[in-house]
């Protein structure tokens, strides 16, 4: 268990925080490029408990500011996004993206209050479909994230975004617990019939696996260990990246290019990127009967609320704590807890949990190391920076992180988990790599 003030350390993100002023020094997906568009209107963003504005200008350039005009504070999100800026609507004072005011109309005469007055905007940079925006000191930040998946290029749903309504530790945990897989979403699947070319047949008939764990260079790392065939074991591989980066287990290592950021919203609400490269471009991973049938009940794709124009109007899905997540007697025949789809099963338990968990009631166990480890590395990074000001390497030197995958391996009987892993990663299928 954590204690009190270690978890007020990891959960709280506000600026002046300890986990608040660490993160901001990385780069932070702030939303899917698709959703700014040239000229559009205005879009309320929350960032680390930051109410902001986000906007792309005429050009195509992305802007991100605090949402309040440096005049008299109104919000920007009430402005028009129009010729190469954004012009708040209570006295129509104009800023670009790099928040430069560019106009003033207002005043009768600007030779005694030039322009010089800046909105308080933060870096921002695109890639494989998604805005990044940088909210620390540096005043040249440091390089983009080198994570696979980031790359893209992406199509169809290979992005997905979904907010949950819970702190981003908790959420990013429930990546790295690997041993809930066989209770709650496959809890009421014989793992038997599972096709037998399927490594992810053995995480739904032993449910009780040995867990390894690493500290990285670029965060942690788990491999979830289990018998297999004859003369064989099974693992199953995912790691943390700083600040909030997991790679997950989809597919065997070699074909595995996915990631989810957990990107804190506020102290309170978390927004997922579950990015996918191998599934936006169309393959399938799902997991399959020996008669070739879809398991059911595990598909990834959620339904979502109308979007509206507020703090917290995106990506929330129809199924959620308001109506049990679709929680019926019927439903509990069909799956562990009565909600059908992995995401939808992961936000309903770490959303009973509460805003913001008391970790002081825990009692792990061993299932728990990755948990423990990670909570430690993050805890003493942290606070590495707020005492001397050093950043984890990744930070710098981001290919570091180009080591990092999830995914299934089987191989022989004693083999040493970390060679086995390093050996899989030589017969990766890399992601290609673009700038746009």
């Amino acid at each position: 268990m954590l204690t009190t003030a270690d978890n007020e350390a990891l959960t709280r993100v506000g600026r002046g925080t300890v986990m608040g002023n660490f993160m901001r020094e990385f780069w932070i997906p702030a939303c899917k490029s698709n959703e700014l568009a040239p000229d559009g209107m205005p879009m309320r963003l929350m960032l680390l408990g930051e109410k902001l504005v986000a906007f792309r200008d005429t050009a195509g350039r992305v802007g991100i500011f605090d949402h309040r005009c440096p005049h008299r504070c109104a919000s920007l999100a009430l402005g028009r996004n129009e010729q190469g800026g954004i012009r708040c609507g209570y006295h129509g004072w104009k800023f670009d993206v790099e928040g430069n005011c560019l106009d003033q109309p207002n005043l009768p005469d600007k030779n005694r209050f030039p322009a010089g007055t800046k909105a308080m905007a933060y870096k921002t940079a695109e890639r494989g479909g998604m805005v990044f925006v940088y909210m620390g000191k540096r005043p040249v930040p440091p390089p983009l994230p080198d994570i696979e998946a980031t790359f893209g290029p992406m199509h169809g749903d290979g992005i997905a975004l979904t907010q949950r309504d819970c702190n981003w530790l908790q959420a990013l945990e429930g990546d790295i617990d690997t041993s809930h897989l066989g209770f709650l979403h496959a809890g009421l699947i014989d793992g038997e019939a599972i096709e037998e070319k399927d490594p992810q047949r053995y995480t739904v008939i032993n449910k009780a696996p040995k867990i390894n764990v690493a500290d990285m260079p670029f965060g942690t790392m788990y491999s979830a260990q289990r018998p297999a065939g004859p003369g064989e074991e099974h693992h199953r591989f995912a790691c943390f990246i700083f600040p909030f980066w997991v790679t997950y287990p989809s597919d065997m290592i070699e074909h595995n290019v996915s990631v989810n950021a957990w990107v804190p919203i506020d102290d309170e609400n978390t927004m997922i990127f579950n990015i996918d490269l191998f599934r936006g471009e169309g393959k399938d991973t799902a997991m399959r009967y020996k008669d070739g049938t879809v398991v059911p009940t595990l598909a990834r794709p959620l339904e979502y609320l109308p979007r509206t124009n507020d703090w917290m109007g995106r990506w929330r899905p129809t199924q959620n704590r308001g109506n049990d997540y679709g929680r019926t007697e019927e439903t509990l025949k069909s799956t562990f807890i009565g909600v059908s789809g992995i995401p939808l099963q992961d936000q309903a338990m770490i959303e009973s949990m509460g805003p913001i968990v008391d970790r002081s009631l825990e009692h792990l166990a061993s299932s728990d190391r990755m948990v423990m480890m990670t909570r430690r590395a993050m805890l003493a990074a942290a606070r590495e920076f707020a005492s001397t000001g050093k950043l984890p390497e990744v930070l710098d030197n981001p290919a570091i992180s180009r080591t990092a995958r999830g995914g299934d391996m089987v191989v022989p009987e004693n083999t040493d988990w970390l060679e086995g892993y390093e050996e899989a990663m030589k017969r990766a299928v890399r992601a290609p790599v673009t700038t746009g």
